[in-house]
């Protein structure tokens, strides 16, 4: 019986396919679809007729992903409805990730981006930090990340920060005395637009892939990822000294000489009066910075990121406050990137209820040997250090042929089954994911670093030999000081 349903589902598959076969966009489409039901064909014949259906949902949302051929919310929508309507009881799991906190801090950061561009608290910001970078260019390469990466604390969006500050270092640039186009231009906001990106998955609400892990933590095992361990445990490494690593790479592929100012009648974001600030300023700085203070303190208070991230964004919306513009929620929101994230933790909580993340491990550690019994004696077990290096480069190898994102989509599921296997705590195992999701070896693979790209106009080569170097140094280099740090705080 599970064979013919298998191939009823093949050919309905593999018929939309046909109807869809036009040219471009839609032909690649109908392939994936063919594709999803061709693996239906041979699950079928090995897995229960529900785990089988769960599978083809994950092969097939997760290859739209990761390819880009329709828009990311629809594939999340697709899950929803294909989960609700073909797999009996499935509705409150597939829909779960709407009730994590890590959504609405999603939301949040949405809401407080267009609040801090909407009272020009951005500018403001901008304005002395063209005046402090002024010097030699090290100084400006290392002072445009510094406030990137500081950025991350306060704006929980990686698009959001890009979209902020690419414009901001792009015109300080051009004053500090770096003609558009040239290589301390280019050198300077590469840095911006990297260092607005990838230092910040060490913080816990400043990516989308960290929030889905911590989502899905949340929605699957019912572990809470607290935001100052997130922090302790990868910023000094993935944070700090990345950003490190980055500026001297960009230093060395953008080589140019001191900066020379551009005159006096050129400069427009130095030198521009700041005036007083306003209330509204004053009062968006105070509401970040107690956000700030209590994600740094949820180890003590108990409150999840997301609804503090929620009361803030309440306050923002609030319509005498004037923080936001009248149409924040319809215009500055981008409710297709909420369906993705909420996809992505339905999809992962749809495969550990089913049972199929269970299966996948265990035939995962008998090929690696992370399932090797105790007694075994063959010299098999790796020792936990070991464990983690393996499971943090099978994090890697999910970056690369799927997307940041679906790390943990794919991983985190799995965490459960890949902790019991090798005797580590289940939140050890759930941070291995972290270095493979921050390190970056394509463009494409981000889509906030393929904006800052079109947006202003860099070099796809060059931004591509520093993505690939960048890679090689912390998979070669940070990753191993990683595990070091781990060991010398006692979480290993």
């Amino acid at each position: 019986m599970g064979n013919v349903e298998g191939a009823g589902a093949t050919g309905r598959a593999l018929e939309l396919a046909r109807r869809l076969g036009g040219t471009g966009a839609s032909r690649r489409v109908g392939a994936g679809l063919a594709a999803a039901g061709l693996v239906g064909v041979a699950l079928f014949g090995l897995l229960p007729a529900p785990m089988a259906l769960v599978a083809c949902l994950a092969v097939a949302a997760m290859a739209a992903w990761a390819t880009n051929l329709v828009p990311p919310h629809w594939p999340a929508l697709a899950v929803f409805t294909l989960a609700a309507t073909l797999i009996p009881g499935s509705a409150p799991v597939v829909f779960s990730g709407f009730q994590s906190s890590t959504y609405w801090l999603l939301f949040a950061g949405f809401v407080l981006g267009s609040a801090i561009r909407h009272v020009g608290l951005g500018a403001r910001i901008a304005q002395p930090l063209a005046r402090c970078l002024a010097g030699s260019y090290r100084r400006s390469a290392y002072g445009i990340a510094g406030a990137c990466l500081l950025l991350g604390f306060v704006m929980p969006s990686g698009m959001g920060r890009i979209v902020l500050m690419l414009p901001i270092v792009m015109a300080v640039a051009e004053d500090l005395g770096y003609p558009q186009g040239s290589d301390g231009w280019i050198g300077l906001v590469a840095i911006a637009a990297f260092s607005c990106f990838l230092p910040a998955f060490a913080i816990l609400p400043s990516n989308a892939p960290n929030m889905i892990l911590a989502g899905l933590a949340e929605t699957v095992y019912g572990h809470r990822i607290g935001y100052f361990r997130y922090l302790w445990m990868h910023f000094p490494v993935l944070g700090l000294l990345k950003t490190v690593v980055l500026v001297e790479l960009s230093l060395r592929l953008f080589p140019v000489a001191a900066p020379v100012p551009a005159p006096a009648s050129a400069r427009r974001s130095a030198d521009t009066p700041a005036g007083p600030w306003t209330l509204a300023q004053t009062a968006l700085a105070l509401l970040l910075a107690l956000c700030l203070v209590l994600w740094m303190t949820d180890a003590l208070h108990g409150i999840a990121a997301g609804w503090v991230g929620l009361a803030a964004a309440l306050v923002c919306l609030f319509p005498p406050a004037r923080l936001t513009p009248a149409d924040c929620v319809a215009r500055e929101v981008q409710h297709g990137t909420l369906l993705f994230v909420a996809g992505v933790m339905g999809l992962g909580a749809l495969i550990s209820a089913s049972g199929l993340g269970a299966t996948l491990v265990d035939g995962l550690a008998q090929a690696t040997g992370l399932a090797a019994p105790p007694d075994a004696g063959d010299g098999r077990e790796p020792g936990p250090v070991g464990t983690l290096a393996l499971l943090a480069m099978m994090s890697t190898a999910a970056a690369v042929l799927a997307n940041l994102a679906g790390v943990p989509a794919i991983l985190t599921p799995l965490a459960g089954e890949t902790a019991r296997l090798t005797g580590l705590e289940l939140d050890l195992v759930l941070m291995t994911q972290v270095p493979g999701f921050s390190n970056v070896l394509l463009p494409y693979q981000a889509p906030p670093l393929i904006y800052a790209i079109q947006v202003a106009g860099l070099p796809f080569g060059r931004m591509t030999r520093l993505c690939l170097l960048l890679f090689a140094a912390s998979l070669v280099f940070l990753l191993p000081l990683e595990l070091l740090w781990w060991r010398l705080i006692g979480a290993v």
